[in-house]
């Protein structure tokens, strides 16, 4: 293998989240700026139902990378929320479906607008080629670490 020069502190911040909380914090700081009271971890399952709704709560653990307890929690808060709402399954009784409610609908224009600012915000100065071959980097070490 051949040799880096780096610094290991530096890594294993940018590996260890430290990016992904500043953008999370950013994204949360817009969303709520904007009249949004939604966190990062609810815009995850938001994206993935406006994508594919009525799902299961496993699919949306798979979905999100986030254990059932947190998923659990989550789904708790945006029911609160009136964002989604467990359905039985008509198929098995034992599995609720998560599925949007209007006002889960309604965010998706207003969210994905914000989001897709703090993105932009986030990679100002960043050219495609850079965000390729930093995509290509993170998904080598993704692979090569997941269980």
């Amino acid at each position: 293998m051949e040799q880096f020069n780096f610094d290991i502190r530096l890594i294993f911040a940018i590996l260890n989240g430290k990016v992904s909380a500043a953008i999370n914090r950013k994204l949360s700081r817009n969303f709520r700026q904007n009249g949004l009271e939604i966190t990062p971890e609810q815009w995850t399952v938001l994206i993935f139902l406006w994508e594919k709704d009525g799902v299961t709560q496993q699919e949306l653990c798979n979905a999100t990378f986030k254990d059932k307890p947190s998923m659990t929690r989550l789904i708790d808060n945006m029911e609160r929320q009136h964002l989604v709402v467990r359905i039985s399954d008509k198929k098995d009784r034992r599995t609720n479906l998560i599925h949007l409610t209007r006002d889960g609908k309604e965010l998706e224009e207003r969210a994905r607008g914000i989001a897709n600012r703090t993105l932009m915000e986030a990679l100002q100065g960043v050219s495609a080629e850079e965000l390729r071959i930093g995509q290509d980097v993170l998904k080598k070490v993704f692979f090569n670490t997941r269980d």
